[in-house]
């Protein structure tokens, strides 16, 4: 009886786990935006100090967050450090996450080249977490590979053993790192009471993600279903509540529900791993989530129905906006203009949204076809054993390529429709050296196209970066460049808002 009122209170504890997950995964765009308010207000601080510990708290604040950025802003610290200490401080944190953006040996070489006998006793701690969280990345990507796996191992758990040596004994991190260490020596009754007793007391979300990821690793290898489901779900949602993007429990969940029969969540929580790995930049999550595309691409077709209901709603919505935007767009022409005018600004009005209308079609269809033939492409390879041929596929980066041409095609013809001079009013803004020639067959070119969208009324520097698929360093750069080319410098982008479309 005891038994089954055991296996009864499992399958509940398993099932609110669950449910908190799911409401967390509902509010997951909030955190992120909440990180990223967060890395804004640093960044402000920044500019107004300049210190260089305000470019460590950024590169923090980035870590498994956008990992790219926080490499960069490790970067800058180390440029910016008055002394070695500083520039220390800065290589260890960024040797740390090179592993997880694919820069393997870049990441040895680096922390290698630390002299750890000359090192301050303030970063000798850093230096031996550093060591330990580098090798159990590279331990991690070389799991199929035992020797390399297990050499890269001990390397972490001698580090982590000499770490332990240095953490305040009653500290979080010291209760997580000696139930890690245990873990790692196979010890698992130590590792599980420490472990446990950590996600009870600790408020720490990195640390509870990670403690309850190893906590159901120990419930799996017991055979204990309903405690591994319910520690990954924990661990997926302290992930969530800090906006982590760098992270394995929410796709391991994915494809255990999957075996479960519990095709929409699987389909639900595998797609948000994928997504959280490309957000990130974490290359070494990208390849762990690469694995789980045969089981996205099975869910997406037993969804396949429920999903084409969605598609209609979302396409009902989108009309819905733009016919507002047509009644915005005519309610400011009736206040703004003439009367006797009025009739032809609005059928101006309406033929702008039938080309946006058209435009967006024609790219939805462009997309929605190259996103079919790559799955296609990918369950022939998988299927066929040719996984590293479709990670070479993927790393190449030419799918991005091919789509980025496809949708600049459909851009720049939608937008020179709408403002079939703006190269020319562009060229009026800057001074005569340096004004725009577009190559033969070009309609639009980089510089041209940032101002466009900026002209569209998109002025987030992180958001022209994503629809361009560019670095945001990369937009800041040219969008300075072209305004230390302008005749009005001051008032360079308020002149590029007043360009009116074609009359």
């Amino acid at each position: 009886m005891s038994a089954v009122m055991s296996q009864t209170a499992g399958v509940s504890a398993s099932d609110d786990a669950i449910d908190r997950l799911d409401r967390a995964l509902g509010k997951r765009e909030r955190y992120i935006e909440q990180r990223q308010h967060l890395i804004d207000s640093l960044k402000d601080a920044y500019a107004r100090n300049c210190r260089y510990g305000d470019l460590i708290a950024i590169g923090d604040a980035y870590s498994s967050f956008i990992n790219d950025s926080a490499i960069i802003y490790y970067e800058r610290a180390r440029s910016a450090a008055v002394n070695n200490a500083g520039r220390t401080e800065a290589d260890l944190k960024r040797s740390a996450l090179l592993p997880l953006t694919g820069y393997y040996e870049t990441a040895v070489k680096s922390f290698g080249a630390i002299d750890s006998v000359a090192l301050p006793a303030a970063l000798r701690p850093l230096y031996y977490e550093s060591g330990r969280r580098l090798y159990r990345y590279l331990s991690s990507a070389y799991e199929d590979y035992e020797p390399y796996r297990r050499s890269y191992a001990d390397k972490a758990l001698s580090y982590q053993e000499i770490l332990l040596d240095l953490l305040d004994r009653s500290s979080d991190d010291y209760l997580f790192n000696l139930g890690e260490y245990y873990f790692q020596l196979g010890d698992e009754t130590r590792a599980e009471a420490l472990l446990v007793r950590l996600t009870e007391t600790s408020d720490d979300k990195g640390l509870l993600a990670r403690a309850n990821h190893h906590l159901s690793t120990i419930a799996s290898r017991r055979g204990d279903e309903n405690a591994y489901r319910a520690y990954l779900a924990n661990s997926a949602v302290a992930d969530i509540e800090s906006a982590t993007l760098e992270v394995r429990s929410l796709q391991e969940l994915g494809s255990m529900l999957y075996a479960d029969g519990d095709i929409e969540r699987s389909y639900r929580y595998l797609s948000t791993a994928l997504d959280n790995a490309v957000r990130c930049g974490a290359t070494l999550r990208m390849i762990e989530s690469s694995r789980a595309l045969p089981i996205i691409a099975e869910a997406h077709s037993s969804q396949s129905e429920s999903r084409r209901r969605r598609s209609y709603v979302i396409i009902a919505v989108m009309t819905a906006l733009l016919i507002g935007l047509g009644i915005s767009l005519r309610l400011r022409y009736r206040e703004t203009v003439r009367l006797a005018c009025a009739q032809q600004r609005l059928r101006i009005a309406n033929h702008s949204k039938d080309i946006y209308i058209s435009r967006f079609l024609q790219l939805c269809s462009i997309y929605m076809d190259k996103l079919n033939n790559f799955c296609k492409i990918a369950e022939r390879k998988i299927s066929a054993g040719k996984t590293d041929e479709l990670y070479r596929m993927v790393k190449s980066g030419r799918f991005i390529e091919e789509q980025s041409a496809d949708f600049y095609n459909v851009f720049d013809d939608a937008f020179l429709h709408l403002y079939p001079d703006f190269v020319d009013r562009v060229n009026d803004l800057l001074k005569p050296e340096y004004r725009i020639t577009l190559a033969n067959g070009e309609r639009l070119n980089t510089d041209l196209r940032i101002l466009a969208i900026k002209r569209m009324g998109i002025d987030d520097a992180a958001s022209i970066a994503q629809i361009l698929n560019y670095s945001l360093n990369t937009i800041y750069a040219y969008r300075n460049r072209l305004k230390s080319h302008a005749v009005d410098r001051e008032n360079f982008e308020k002149n590029i808002m007043k360009i009116s479309s074609q009359s």
